[in-house]
């Protein structure tokens, strides 16, 4: 199964060039799921019907104790790839040296298959709660497949496992993040004589060091000493500006990303991010305006009480902790579930060539989610 999913591509992307329908991995882990007596839905979304969320339950009706069943949750597509970075097809699962190579085979097809395999073995059990396996669309650019879960008023279950790689570990908090674009306008003119124009460099050097004054305090306001960087975070990252040396440059542009703890609200982390960045060009010649790259995740806070996460811990044998990078939690949060993030692969392999799970962490795995089903489900 893991090789099948692997050699369905679904790349999902900000570019047309590179975005891919998820549709025929869906269909095919539908087919899958069908034949071990889940009955499987297919949820397009509401702007593109080539993606889509697959929605499979197992022991009960879609209507019957739902609020008390367990989702195993994950994202049928991948970031782009390198080519020419991967020592084997990206496509194509490859053994090497205790691993499984492969687009997705970490982050995070390979746990979908786990669990896939795992539930079958249950196909004949006395349920008393559903189990629900849940493949979302478009995680890795918007999440735009949970977005329209979390709208749709849908209740899947109570509990709920997303297998994005955490190393086994069980994961209860992640921040938030936002994108932001800023763009400075000025005056081009020729370099001879800086009076003939407006440069637009120098009004996003003014914007940059007032925002890393901003950073600065973001570091000082509120402090979590369970994740590993126990801010928020403020990253420049992408910045351009002018064409030619002799000329001064009219436009200049800055992308940003912004990670917040729980408790700290996006809406207003925007505001506040976009009200500094225009004072700091108050009264000036520059025009500045703003575009959303990513409209945002909120933070993840599950309570650590949770069953789901006591269960987590128990199996597992690690403590829930917290992490800095985001998944769709929130969004099963706003659901009505309780959410902890637990997968076999790791997060440092993710997004680059040569990504693969170690195969030594497929049972471990299985273990965990035996345990969970066992728990949750059956009679």
């Amino acid at each position: 199964m893991i090789a099948g999913l692997i050699a369905q591509p679904s790349v999902s992307c900000a570019d047309p060039a590179l975005d891919m329908s998820n549709r025929p991995v869906a269909e095919l882990l539908s087919g899958w799921l069908d034949d071990f007596g889940f009955t499987c839905e297919l949820m397009a979304l509401p702007e593109n019907s080539d993606k889509v969320n697959l929605i499979a339950r197992l022991g009960a009706s879609i209507d019957e104790d739902s609020h008390n069943g367990l989702v195993l949750a994950g994202h049928l597509d991948t970031v782009p790839y390198d080519d020419k970075g991967w020592h084997s097809d990206p496509f194509e699962l490859s053994e090497r040296d205790g691993r499984y190579y492969g687009l997705g085979t970490t982050d995070m097809k390979g746990f979908l298959a786990i669990a896939a395999d795992v539930a079958r073995e249950y196909s004949t059990a006395q349920f008393k709660a559903p189990l629900t396996i849940l493949a979302s669309a478009d995680e890795e650019c918007g999440m735009d497949g949970a977005r329209v879960l979390a709208n749709s008023g849908r209740k899947l279950g109570r509990h709920a496992l997303i297998g994005e790689p955490t190393n086994l570990v069980p994961i209860h908090r992640h921040k938030g993040i936002f994108m932001e674009a800023i763009r400075v306008q000025g005056k081009a003119g020729h370099s001879s004589n800086p009076a003939h124009g407006v440069n637009a460099i120098d009004g996003m050097r003014q914007v940059m060091n007032t925002l890393a004054s901003y950073r600065e305090e973001l570091s000082q306001q509120l402090c979590e000493d369970d994740f590993p960087v126990r801010h928020a975070s403020l990253n420049l990252g992408v910045l351009r500006g002018g064409d030619s040396p002799n000329r001064i440059p009219a436009t200049c542009e800055l992308h940003v990303d912004l990670r917040f703890l729980p408790g700290m609200d996006i809406d207003d982390l925007r505001s506040e991010l976009r009200a500094r960045a225009s004072q700091s060009l108050a009264g000036s010649d520059w025009q500045i305006e703003y575009d959303e790259l990513f409209v945002g995740t909120p933070a993840m806070d599950t309570r650590p009480d949770a069953e789901i996460v006591r269960m987590a811990e128990k199996l597992s044998e690690y403590s829930a902790t917290s992490v800095d990078f985001g998944t769709e939690g929130a969004f099963y949060n706003r659901m009505g579930m309780e959410t902890v993030i637990l997968g076999p692969g790791d997060i440092a392999l993710a997004h680059q060539p040569n990504e693969y799970l170690a195969i030594e962490r497929i049972e471990p795995m299985r273990v965990i989610l035996r345990g969970l089903i066992e728990h949750f489900c059956i009679a």
